[in-house]
């Protein structure tokens, strides 16, 4: 499987800081994330900032509720502007996500930027065309919806 590129973008009627603020705390994650994904957080990640270098270990239980061991790396971070996480240990041959952040319109534009790869080649491919895909375009529509309980919408 080729790596798939995938983009999302939402207005959040809202100034950037208050958005900052709550994307560069992991304890936040769980909160956009749906339920049925079962994310665990490893570590208790109760008001700590991201920082270059931080590992994030957590669990997650997206298929028939089977536990999968995930952790990410924040990698870069421009604060009030954009962070990127990459998987290091997971489900994915490749995973890194770009959550970039500008003020308009009084309010913050959002945009992200995926790339990931599942694994095990054509079965991967399949795999993906079955049900990740849809799975990864579910998890970042509850997280829209979810950003739009937390902070209004337009």
């Amino acid at each position: 499987m080729q790596i798939k590129r995938k983009e999302w973008q939402q207005f959040i009627p809202q100034p950037v800081e208050s958005i900052w603020d709550f994307f560069s705390r992991p304890e936040n994650l769980k909160k956009l994330t749906p339920a049925k994904v079962g994310i665990t957080m490893l570590t208790d990640m109760s008001g700590v900032k991201m920082y270059p270098g931080m590992l994030i270990p957590y669990y997650i239980s997206p298929l028939l509720g089977i536990q999968m061991k995930w952790t990410t790396e924040i990698t870069h971070i421009d604060p009030m502007h954009y962070f990127v996480d990459v998987q290091q240990e997971g489900p994915y041959a490749f995973w890194h996500h770009q959550h970039h952040f500008s003020t308009q319109d009084g309010g913050t534009l959002m945009h992200d930027i995926l790339h990931y790869k599942v694994p095990y080649g054509p079965i991967g491919t399949i795999a993906d065309l079955l049900m990740v895909n849809n799975m990864v375009d579910e998890i970042f529509e509850h997280r829209r919806k979810a950003i739009e309980s937390y902070f209004g919408k337009v």
